[in-house]
C-alpha cells in the first residue's frame, strides 16, 4: 500500500501494520516517519528492537532468523532493517522476496518490520524486490522538496566590482 508522508499520521492513528518501507532522499522527513511509525510501535508494547544495517558482509539469513526468534523476555519486537546504499544485491532482493513471503506465510503478531533505504534508480524501482514490498508493505515514497534559492543579483552582488 502506497501512502504519502502527509499522510502517515492518520493511518497510524488507526493500526499498526506488520511492515513499513521507507525510502527518501529527503533524510529529515524519512527520519520523522521512521521516528512515528517506532513510537506508535513503541505505543502499541513493541518495547524490543533490533537494528539490522545492510553492509557487504552482511548475512541475509540475519533477516529471517530475526523474524522467527523468540524475545527473551516475551517482548514484542522492532525489526529494523537499513540498507544505506539502496542496493541490496542478488542475494538481498531474493532474500526480501522471501521475507515478504515468510510473512504473508506465517504472519508474527510480535514483530513489526521497518526498511528504510534512500531514493532508488528508475532501474532499481522496476526490481522485483521492490515491487514485492510495494505489494505487501505500507510503502513510503517521499519525494524531494523542491527549494528556491533567490536569484544572485537580488542579493547584492551588482555592488560587487
Amino acid at each position: 500500500m502506497q501512502l504519502r508522508f502527509d499522510a502517515l499520521d492518520a493511518h497510524l492513528a488507526k493500526s499498526l501494520a506488520p511492515l513499513y518501507v521507507v525510502t527518501s532522499d529527503e533524510h529529515l522527513l524519512a527520519q520523522q516517519a521512521l521516528d512515528k511509525i517506532r513510537a506508535k510501535a513503541r505505543s502499541d508494547g513493541f518495547c524490543e528492537r533490533e537494528i539490522l544495517s545492510v553492509d557487504r558482509s552482511f548475512k541475509w539469513g540475519a533477516l529471517l532468523a530475526a523474524n522467527q526468534s523468540q524475545s527473551l523476555f516475551g517482548d514484542k519486537k522492532i525489526i529494523d532493517l537499513r540498507i544505506p546504499t539502496g542496493k541490496p544485491g542478488k542475494d538481498g532482493g531474493q532474500a526480501l522476496q522471501d521475507y515478504v513471503a515468510q510473512l504473508n506465510k506465517h504472519p508474527n503478531p510480535d514483530n513489526v518490520t521497518i526498511i528504510s533505504y534512500p531514493k532508488l534508480d528508475w532501474a532499481s524501482q522496476k526490481s522485483a524486490w521492490v515491487t514485492r514490498l510495494q505489494d505487501a508493505a505500507v510503502y513510503l515514497d517521499i519525494p524531494l522538496i523542491e527549494r528556491a534559492f533567490p536569484a544572485v543579483d537580488k542579493l547584492g552582488a551588482a555592488g560587487h566590482v
